[in-house]
């Protein structure tokens, strides 16, 4: 038995008007699916509005950088034997006696005094507003040592690779709290407003907590070798983190996981921090970008320059987001934009 599909003359002219109808409506729906698509490239896609300042020195890379409370910007220098100031829109080279190598770690104090991690030396450095310096001997035959950060009553909190702990610097004296986990791998750190230290345990695939009364507990991240890195607190006590293999952001309150995607494929999400209006924002290397987490959903600040590589960042007390670019610059979105 055959079919036969010969149009006859009468099915010819309506078939003919609804092909035409079909064209036409074809053609509005890519006309609409363009100017969508053309919306939401506009709104993804524009560079953000930035400040930059470009290093007085070629070869200097900016890795960490804090926001002192009076503004002044702070930021460690990578193969360098300076750290350095951004004060009134101009950068200093401040010189502390020896090369910067993986000068991961910075935080400043109340009386706006910079910390630093100064692997080289074995030892955390201060500088002071002055520009004098002071070294703090870890007492180790090596040191590495991931970031930093200063509580609330002046002690200094850091990542110890190499002594397998989470080490306090207070009035002179180092407090090891030494990682239970086997695998371990330290790197970020934060200090709550109640003085509870939170930490990364990258091997460990873990967020670290240490009370004010010492007692250390573990919480599991929930994706398999995410690789927590960077960890923030926000006003409310909720624990930020970034996970750099699974390249998602977790959120860690009242013991309880969660987890939010990049939306930009292989980002290298580095660098957090948490804002006065409850948004958090973090660096994303390979996407020249900025990210900023608010209600549950990232919004990507793409940088003017395609070889940006954020690497760090820091909000004040403004709401202005800062960034070190490794690329060779420190970077800042005024707040107005950031909002």
């Amino acid at each position: 038995m055959t079919t036969d599909m010969t149009l006859t003359a009468s099915d010819k002219p309506d078939t003919a008007r609804k092909r035409r109808w079909l064209v036409v409506l074809v053609a509005i729906i890519a006309a609409a699916a363009l100017a969508a698509g053309a919306a939401w490239f506009w709104l993804q896609e524009r560079p953000a509005q930035v400040v930059e300042y470009k290093m007085l020195m070629p070869n200097d890379i900016p890795t960490a950088l804090a926001i002192a409370p009076d503004g002044t910007v702070w930021f460690s220098i990578d193969f360098s034997d300076a750290v350095g100031v951004l004060r009134d829109g101009k950068i200093q080279r401040i010189p502390k006696n020896g090369k910067n190598v993986d000068a991961l770690g910075i935080g400043v104090d109340a009386g706006g005094n910079a910390w630093l991690t100064d692997s080289p030396a074995i030892a955390i450095r201060r500088v002071t507003p002055a520009g004098e310096v002071e070294s703090f001997p870890l007492g180790t035959p090596i040191a590495r040592l991931g970031r930093l950060a200063v509580a609330p009553d002046g002690a200094v909190w850091f990542a110890e690779s190499s002594a397998y702990s989470i080490t306090q610097l207070k009035d002179g004296k180092l407090t090891r709290h030494e990682i239970r986990s086997q695998r371990g791998g330290p790197y970020g750190v934060a200090v709550g407003a109640d003085g509870t230290v939170w930490a990364s345990l990258q091997s460990a695939n873990q967020i670290m907590r240490i009370a004010p009364d010492g007692e250390i507990a573990e919480y599991d991240a929930i994706t398999r070798s995410a690789s927590p890195t960077d960890v923030a607190v926000d006003g409310k006590g909720v624990v930020w983190f970034l996970e750099f293999r699974a390249n998602k952001t977790g959120r860690l309150e009242g013991g309880k996981v969660s987890e939010v995607e990049v939306p930009v494929q292989g980002a290298a999400v580095s660098g957090i921090a948490a804002a006065p209006d409850g948004s958090v924002w973090f660096g994303m290397l390979r996407a020249h970008a900025l990210g900023r987490l608010r209600d549950g959903k990232v919004k990507v600040f793409p940088l003017p320059r395609p070889d940006a590589r954020p690497y760090s960042v820091a909000v004040d007390r403004a709401g202005n987001v800062w960034y070190a670019d490794i690329s060779g610059y420190v970077g800042m979105i005024p707040a107005a934009e950031a909002r």
